[in-house]
């Protein structure tokens, strides 16, 4: 079913502007608008909206307020190559309500339906508590589903350098596993990854005495790397994990022993360990295999935690006031733009839809869900800005 006739049957302000969003193919790095559609309504309701490209990548900082703590809700316009039109339902940014009352297309999940939910909840609150307590602002990017150096982390840097507060953040990444808000992400591990590059000799494999084979000579300390026990995780996160995701090495030829092996890993680890004792307790490894080798390091985000605290509780607190259930915290899952944030002692959790098909052919919402979401927001600023903390 297309989008309905909305005389016949008007769509919510949160679906429309959803559907706005999701029309815009924002392929990582191009925004393709949607920031502008954002930016016009926010400085309707009296955003100072700072517009912050670098590179390619198109950002924005907007703030409502002038005194008190600072909430902001951070999340992307970019969203991930569709593929092939031909193997989805309905085109991907043709967005439709299908008969099932499920929002269809590329961006509904990850995460256009989390910034419309953003959006919406704060004109509502803002029209209610014109003069409220605290401060709110917006974090976009259009580089979150890229290389991630020009879009949140550089506006973090921006806003480091600047010396703005950032107590809390809401970061719209779709969280839920089941059902909506059924979790909220509280934190996530660190990412650590390397490439080893192994050097050992070519040479026939009926002379093996006068080669060295780097596959060989590599597998016992691969091994070692597997077989380790970096740590027992704590209560909130799980024992790190060393996985390698990809082995290269050969001619092509069967009858030539290799020159060089290049093994590629992550850890995803916990606040149990830094990424500076898993480099050294890796290199120890290699070390006491006699490896002639080198190893390039590149760290993707340190571990965040937001484990109690205003935000956790208004969270909390705020999917109980909607839903009437509380939901379980986590660190599970990959990164998030959350980790370039946590670094400047803001409160992060990431609120947002079901998770289930982002990323794949035919992502989709249930479309009451944005609404039901923008509600859980709104619940949220009612908890930290109406009644606000006796600290402040």
């Amino acid at each position: 079913m297309p989008i309905p006739d909305p005389a016949a049957s008007p769509l919510s302000p949160t679906l429309e502007l959803a559907i706005d969003l999701m029309r815009r193919p924002s392929v990582t790095p191009d925004d393709v608008g949607c920031q502008a559609l954002m930016i016009e309504r926010l400085e309707r309701l009296g955003f100072h909206v700072d517009r912050l490209p670098f590179g390619d990548v198109e950002n924005f900082w907007a703030v409502r307020g002038h005194h008190g703590p600072v909430l902001a809700f951070a999340g992307h316009t970019d969203v991930v190559p569709s593929g092939p039109d031909v193997h989805w339902q309905y085109p991907p940014f043709e967005p439709r309500i299908d008969d099932d009352g499920m929002l269809c297309g590329r961006g509904a999940a990850d995460m256009k339906g989390s910034l419309a939910a953003m959006v919406t909840a704060v004109e509502r609150f803002v029209t209610a508590h014109p003069e409220h307590d605290g401060k709110l602002a917006f974090l976009i990017t259009s580089d979150e589903e890229g290389p991630a150096i020009d879009g949140t982390r550089a506006v973090v840097e921006h806003l480091r350098e600047a010396h703005e507060r950032l107590d809390y953040c809401i970061v719209g990444e779709p969280s839920s596993t089941d059902a909506l808000a059924d979790v909220i992400k509280n934190g996530r591990r660190g990412s650590l990854g390397g490439v080893l590059h192994v050097k050992g000799m070519q040479g026939h494999v009926a002379y093996p005495h006068l080669a060295r084979n780097p596959i060989h000579e590599t597998a016992p300390a691969l091994d070692a790397l597997v077989r380790e026990h970096w740590d027992d995780g704590n209560t909130f996160f799980p024992a790190t994990s060393f996985q390698i995701s990809n082995i290269r090495s050969g001619t092509g030829a069967t009858n030539v022993i290799p020159g060089d092996l290049e093994v590629i890993f992550n850890f995803r680890y916990s606040t149990e360990v830094t990424h500076w004792q898993l480099r050294e307790r890796a290199e120890a490894i290699l070390d006491a295999h006699g490896l002639d080798y080198r190893l390039d390091w590149t760290l993707n985000g340190e571990p965040f935690l937001t484990a109690a605290g205003e935000l956790v509780d208004a969270s909390l607190a705020g999917v109980e006031d909607v839903l009437g259930r509380r939901p379980e915290l986590s660190t599970a899952g990959g990164t998030s733009d959350g980790r370039f944030i946590a670094t400047l002692g803001s409160q992060v959790v990431e609120l947002g839809p079901l998770n289930a098909t982002i990323h794949k052919v035919n992502e989709r919402v249930r479309a009451a869900d944005l609404d039901t979401l923008s509600d859980i927001y709104e619940a949220i600023l009612e908890r930290l800005f109406v009644a606000p903390s006796p600290a402040y």
